[in-house]
């Protein structure tokens, strides 16, 4: 009888339709539940400025990060690599094969002027930022901007950077000629991880951004094989969407901060974010192919926003009840929305409101 009972236990478990089950705890349910205050997570959804036609920078992005400011971010996280995963891209090409050089910077020059590999430049930031004075001189601020570069995370360094003095933006302390050359702005276009998430965090006073993205899950594409490309291609040209069409008009007449304050409400709407959805992941799912690459690509899409939220909880995790702003593509928006109001300590801040 026993076997009985579990062989038909089995089936019910494989056969779809048959069983479902509803998990033994509902977190999100805990919330106020938490010793001291919740933590407030804020997220805002940007277009990736360094591929935009218009240049975003500078002086047109002073009234939306005076919108943030006013949140009074603790810790800001970024959409880019860790040092530690551009390692494991190097060392593994077969599974990773081109993402080091897609997605990485390389550190030979950092090494030549710091002394430090990745491994050591992560040891001396824990080290530095432990013993960091209320009051750092522009030595201690060189020095660290140095030691970011060396593990791989230039946004940090760029906070750093940006809190020196102008004539104090030299080399020294670890910075050398080839790391001026990074540490130094660029006119014209940035990308938001350098354009809003650091020059929030170094407008703040703070020490260093946070980088949350997770390309791991990029192995699940590979999965696919040769024919995942050309399909997903040819899915994109289906992508239909005239709310999308007039935000990407609108992008383009981009020409004072009072604009770009207007495109990123528009772009953090709940309509848009849910019609970015629509037309590219949620199609995806529910698109039939004899292979399901449609399906393949939104769980590839899930367990890559599944492993970022992931990163951004392992960030806050020593900071319960800190202001947390993440800056990321708007894409991403929703489903970090979804899976950080599971959490129970954690809530949400509406950006409309902060954009308002």
């Amino acid at each position: 009888m026993h076997k009985l009972i579990v062989a038909l236990l089995g089936l019910l478990m494989a056969t779809p339709g048959l069983a479902q089950t509803t998990p033994a705890i509902d977190i999100a349910s805990w919330k106020g539940q938490q010793a001291g205050a919740p933590t407030q997570v804020l997220t805002l959804g940007s277009s990736h400025l360094g591929q935009m036609e218009t240049v975003v920078a500078g002086e047109m992005l002073v009234p939306l990060l005076d919108k943030l400011a006013a949140f009074k971010p603790e810790m800001i996280t970024y959409e880019g690599i860790s040092g530690e995963q551009c390692d494991a891209f190097r060392r593994y090409p077969a599974r990773y094969p081109g993402m080091f050089e897609t997605y990485c910077w390389p550190l030979d020059d950092a090494v030549k002027a710091t002394g430090l590999d990745l491994a050591a430049a992560m040891v001396e930031i824990d080290r530095t930022l432990a013993n960091w004075p209320a009051a750092p001189t522009a030595a201690q601020r060189r020095h660290l901007a140095a030691v970011f570069i060396a593990a791989g995370d230039r946004p940090s360094a760029r906070v750093q950077w940006l809190q020196l003095a102008p004539e104090e933006r030299t080399t020294g302390d670890g910075v050398d000629a080839a790391l001026l050359a990074i540490l130094t702005p660029k006119a014209g276009k940035q990308s938001e991880s350098y354009a809003i998430a650091a020059a929030l965090a170094a407008k703040l006073g703070l020490q260093r951004v946070y980088p949350v993205d997770d390309h791991t899950a990029d192995a699940v594409q590979a999965e696919g094989g040769a024919g995942f490309d050309p399909y997903m291609e040819n899915f994109w040209k289906g992508s239909q969407s005239a709310l999308v069409d007039g935000l990407r008009q609108r992008e383009a007449g981009l020409k004072s901060g009072g604009d770009v304050l207007t495109y990123f409400r528009l772009l953090n709407q709940p309509e848009m974010l849910r019609e970015f959805v629509r037309v590219d992941q949620q199609r995806a799912m529910q698109t039939a192919s004899p292979q399901n690459y449609g399906r393949m690509y939104f769980a590839w899409w899930e367990t890559r926003n599944l492993r970022m939220v992931s990163h951004i909880r392992a960030a806050f995790a020593a900071h319960p009840g800190a202001r947390v702003l993440n800056v990321v593509g708007a894409s991403h928006k929703p489903f970090y929305d979804a899976y950080l109001t599971l959490m129970g300590d954690v809530v949400l801040v509406d950006i409309e409101t902060i954009l308002r």
